[in-house]
């Protein structure tokens, strides 16, 4: 079996999507699509997840006054408990496309798919948010973005504690649901939160 080497579109204005938020049993899908200005270079772009929050929070800054565009895109928990996660993921990341000032000339989607609606010229990249540069500046935007919704719930019902887990599975999370009950920001499609139903 030989490996898949990413070859970058030869475009100028190319906009990398990615996701935050598949995961978790609460609160929307967060995506983010960004154009970088070749002209302004960002140092430490990286995924999101391998970054500190310290270090998020300075690139989210940095991406946002430099880029020559950013959007978020979001699929909200009804949208998700209908359509299911992977496509209100692809919705998300559509709207995200859908939402740039300026259009792409060719988007890059971290992952195995393209959004079927999305339009113009797009591919996927496997570990995008590792080896693509506008990837890895989206990831943080939408992951920067998920985890402030995540802090204004948790000063709504602290009890759940979702600074620290930010909605995932835990066993925190858990047994804070079987404490204290399902809130209407869960997502009822997945299997923890329905099987309490």
């Amino acid at each position: 079996m030989t490996a898949t080497v990413f070859v970058r579109p030869n475009f100028q204005l190319i906009a990398g999507v990615d996701e935050v938020g598949r995961g978790p049993l609460i609160g929307a899908v967060v995506t983010a699509a960004v154009i970088l200005d070749p002209a302004r270079p960002i140092q430490g772009l990286a995924d999101s997840k391998k970054l500190s929050e310290k270090r998020r929070l300075q690139l989210a800054e940095e991406i946002k006054e430099k880029a020559l565009c950013w959007s978020l895109g979001r699929a909200e928990v009804a949208e998700i408990d209908s359509l299911n996660i992977l496509h209100a993921t692809m919705l998300a990341m559509t709207r995200a496309v859908q939402g740039l000032k300026i259009r792409p000339e060719w988007s890059l989607i971290d992952g195995n798919r393209v959004p079927v609606d999305l339009v113009g010229a797009a591919s996927a990249v496997v570990k995008g948010d590792a080896l693509v540069p506008e990837i890895s500046a989206a990831s943080i935007i939408a992951k920067v973005a998920r985890d402030a919704e995540m802090q204004q719930l948790h000063e709504m019902h602290p009890e759940y504690n979702f600074a620290a887990h930010k909605g995932y599975p835990t066993a925190e999370h858990l047994a804070a649901i079987a404490k204290y009950g399902i809130l209407a920001e869960h997502r009822r499609s997945f299997k923890p939160v329905r099987d309490l139903l």
